[in-house]
């Protein structure tokens, strides 16, 4: 074989393992670029030193290998990525302000293409689902960074014990303590779980809360969008670290600080294993539509519990494939006329 199609050969082999690798890595930083970058150093690592794989362990096993000790290396600044949910109180209406972090504070939405591979099995693929979703991401965020690694490895990925062992250079016992104390702290977070609600694929009601969502947000009828959400519904609004709780504070703040988004459009997107949306409002420099956020929605008991939206387009627009600009459609000239 020549050293040009043993190369070719090894990239393919390597290349099948990005998307699962990128989902790993997401769930370990919080971050989409940053693992993105993870990844991506991971393949060249490997690639680089292919030649010192002794073949002891599978392919996959030693690539997750070194994307583990690439994610331990870029957390070991000690950065938490978080919700503002997760930094402070919610802001009463009359005291609302918009603060912005900066871009590490946040934990970053991911499209589902990028995170989750195809599966056959429909429980692991509903477990890869619902372990990206943006509460139980916050709540790995809390672990620290080995426990991160061993809950990730054990629950999401049902690797043996003894593997994971392998792969962090400790033993099982080390490993099964760890796991005992990512459960428990994952245990006191209520709100680790408060999106699974969410079927896969949706059921009929939960198309027609979506459906009646996007009626009520394109038409800016705040009554018909306060009926859909729960009575304790939050949202947020990355960069800022605003949020608001009840549908009378977000129905309020839409309409004041938030009225420039009347008229918008929304068009359907996969993220984190939740509805999303790709929100675009109107320009009035350009006509038509521009961006304005990436927003990802929860779902619980038939009702919408958080309106997540992530502000900064020029990063999520193209990571999601999304165009950043919608022509006027015919009926909304004709409307406006």
């Amino acid at each position: 074989m020549s050293n040009s199609t043993a190369t070719t050969d090894l990239d393919v082999a390597l290349e099948k393992h990005r998307i699962e690798l990128t989902g790993y890595c997401y769930r370990m930083l919080g971050s989409s670029f940053e693992a993105e970058d993870a990844v991506q150093d991971t393949l060249v690592r490997a690639w680089r030193s292919y030649e010192k794989f002794e073949g002891r362990s599978s392919l996959r096993s030693w690539l997750y290998r070194i994307a583990t000790n690439v994610c331990l290396d870029m957390l070991a600044a000690g950065t938490k990525r978080a919700r503002p949910v997760d930094l402070t109180d919610a802001t009463p209406l009359a005291q609302a302000a918009l603060t912005p972090r900066p871009d590490n504070t946040w934990l970053e939405p991911m499209p589902d293409a990028r995170v989750l591979p195809t599966l056959d099995d429909p429980a692991e693929a509903a477990v890869a689902k619902e372990s990206v979703r943006l509460a139980f991401m916050a709540a790995l965020q809390q672990l620290p960074p080995k426990q991160r690694a061993v809950l990730i490895l054990r629950e999401v990925l049902a690797w043996r014990a003894s593997e994971v062992a392998e792969l962090l250079g400790t033993t099982v016992a080390s490993v099964n303590s760890a796991l005992q104390r990512a459960r428990a702290t994952l245990a006191e977070r209520e709100d680790a779980g408060a999106d699974a609600a969410v079927s896969d694929p949706l059921d009929e009601e939960q198309q027609r809360l979506l459906e009646r969502y996007v009626k009520a947000f394109e038409g800016y009828d705040m009554t018909a969008l306060t009926a859909l959400l729960h009575e304790d519904a939050i949202m947020t609004m990355p960069p800022f670290d605003l949020w608001l709780r009840g549908p009378a504070d977000m129905a309020g703040f839409m309409t004041t600080i938030g009225a420039g988004c009347a008229d918008s459009r929304l068009r359907p997107v996969q993220a984190n294993g939740l509805p999303a949306f790709a929100h675009y409002k109107p320009d009035p420099e350009k006509g038509g539509f521009s961006p304005w956020a990436v927003q990802v929605l929860e779902i619980s008991e038939g009702r919408i519990t958080g309106m997540h939206c992530f502000l900064d387009t020029a990063r999520w627009f193209p990571l999601f494939g999304l165009p950043l600009h919608l022509e006027a459609e015919t009926d909304d000239i004709e409307e406006g006329a």
